[in-house]
């Protein structure tokens, strides 16, 4: 875990008076340490500095790494006269960020369901995922590094199941528990007194046809007249003629 020290190990006890270990990053020379006096050298300037005043040695041929950052991440190598090569495959994570539910804002919301999103920020090599209980609902996994995920829920006002929303790496992971009641209160009073949303709904486009209509009667009527109107002058002016 970024943050964290991590020692890796050279499997020795000691280095023999006539040997030498060298450790690098990524086949850059970046440690060094001589059995003759047992002394050992960090190369702060190697693999662009970004070990610098992090690195150390112990009597054994072991490197310490403290403060780990991502970048540290790749292929170490320690090699030595009487002892071989031996490689190591790091990879540091990233903390996580705690995940963070809320509502839906893409989804229109009804009297049955509730649409939910869990989202978390800048994480990278995780996995998110959706629980009722133990079991796994959904889950979507990335790769990349620094990259904002959300996974959506959909669940039923009044249910009482327990959800949890869980992002993880391989070696940590955060939770975050859902609250339905407070991220899918609705006003039951307005329901038990109107009805349903979808009745409303459909009560209203219902109220917008028939005035609608009676808009196109009432066009209808007054252009009848009109023409009636015209047609009576037109008579009256012929027999004046």
């Amino acid at each position: 875990m970024e943050g964290d020290s991590v020692t890796l190990n050279s499997d020795l006890t000691q280095i023999q008076s006539d040997d030498e270990m060298m450790w690098k990053y990524d086949n850059i020379l970046i440690a060094k340490i001589y059995g003759k006096d047992n002394k050992s050298r960090v190369y702060n300037e190697s693999a662009d500095g970004r070990f610098r005043d992090r690195l150390e040695l112990d009597q054994t041929g072991s490197l310490i790494i403290t403060n780990t950052r991502t970048t540290d991440s790749g292929l170490y190598t320690a090699s030595s006269k009487n002892s071989g090569t031996v490689l190591f495959r790091l990879t540091v994570y990233a903390r996580l960020s705690t995940p963070v539910i809320s509502r839906d804002p893409s989804v229109f919301r009804t009297y049955q369901h509730c649409s939910l999103l869990c989202s978390v920020v800048n994480v990278g090599h995780v996995t998110l995922s959706w629980y009722k209980g133990n079991s796994l609902l959904s889950s979507i996994n990335v790769s990349d590094l620094s990259i904002s995920l959300s996974l959506t829920l959909e669940v039923e006002h009044q249910e009482k199941n327990n959800y949890s929303c869980v992002v993880n790496n391989p070696v940590s992971n955060q939770t975050t528990q859902l609250n339905i009641t407070q991220l899918c209160h609705i006003n039951l009073d307005f329901i038990h007194c109107c009805g349903s949303t979808e009745a409303v709904i459909r009560l209203a486009l219902s109220a917008l046809v028939g005035v609608a209509a009676v808009a196109v009667l009432v066009y209808e009527f007054r252009s009848r007249n009109l023409r009636a109107k015209e047609r009576a002058d037109v008579a009256i002016k012929q027999e004046l003629n």
